[in-house]
């Protein structure tokens, strides 16, 4: 099983409603990491008090259906009431909102919008939401200069997902760039460390192309714990084509992760 398990965490203890309105960022956080339905009403109440912080985070829980019933309609109300509060997350979320069709009609110039609002003031998750727009050509003109002007700004921020694909821009020489393997490999090191399952294929890709065929088992092991599935289908694929008997054993693992689902 290539899934970790998490321990469950403890329950949350009692609180008032005046905690409730004084909790920080960090209590929030706690509470939106613990048993779902807990959180789900410890932040629900939060946000129905009039914390912005929470107001995001309860958006979320409801967008994902996490200890509720899924509800992007609602979910969307709260996103907005945290932009309208000035959270810069909640902006971006709006865009996705737009972007996805949660609780919407799907409207790509409008998620562009939203997220050249929210990357204007900075917010790494925007710009490269909005980079991602650019690539497509969704709601915006094609675009790749600007989309990749967008994912260095994020990548300089630290924004894992945005140095993987700036490390793709440099492994494969895109967009007039000249190919640097070693840039890309540095990259990749990064993100993975920071946890993006592209960024550790890449690296275990990269790896194994050098040789180093333990060190790829591990960065694929950890790809393949939150690994989305199509990744986990191109992993599978791939691994299964090679000499090495330990990375095609990995890929019949893979394989059956994908089977059970």
């Amino acid at each position: 099983m290539l899934r970790r398990r998490t321990p469950e965490p403890a329950p949350l203890p009692p609180v008032t409603l005046a905690e409730i309105r004084e909790a920080s960022a960090e209590t929030l956080a706690a509470a939106f990491a613990g048993p779902p339905e807990e959180a789900a009403r410890w932040i629900a109440a939060a946000a129905r008090a009039g914390h912005k912080d929470a107001a995001l985070l309860y958006g979320q829980i409801l967008a994902d259906g996490r200890g509720v019933k899924q509800d992007r309609v609602a979910a969307l109300g709260w996103f907005r009431v945290a932009a309208e509060a000035g959270d810069v997350r909640g902006t971006n979320m709006l865009g996705r909102c737009h972007e996805l069709g949660w609780g919407v009609p799907i409207d790509f110039a409008k998620a562009a919008a939203l997220y050249a609002e929210a990357a204007e003031r900075g917010y790494e998750w925007a710009r490269y939401n909005l980079a991602v727009l650019y690539a497509r050509g969704a709601g915006v003109p094609e675009d790749r200069a600007r989309a990749l002007e967008l994912f260095r700004a994020a990548a300089d921020q630290g924004h894992a997902k945005s140095l993987t694909v700036l490390g793709r821009f440099l492994e494969e020489g895109w967009e007039g760039m000249p190919r640097d393997p070693a840039a890309a490999y540095a990259l990749y090191v990064r993100a993975a460390e920071a946890g993006d399952f592209r960024a550790q294929f890449n690296l275990g890709t990269l790896l194994v192309e050098d040789g180093r065929v333990e060190e790829a088992l591990a960065w694929f092991r950890r790809a393949a714990e939150t690994g989305s599935s199509d990744m986990l289908t191109v992993m599978a694929t791939r691994l299964a084509t090679r000499p090495e008997p330990a990375l095609r054993a990995l890929a019949d693992e893979v394989q059956s992760q994908l089977e059970r689902g």
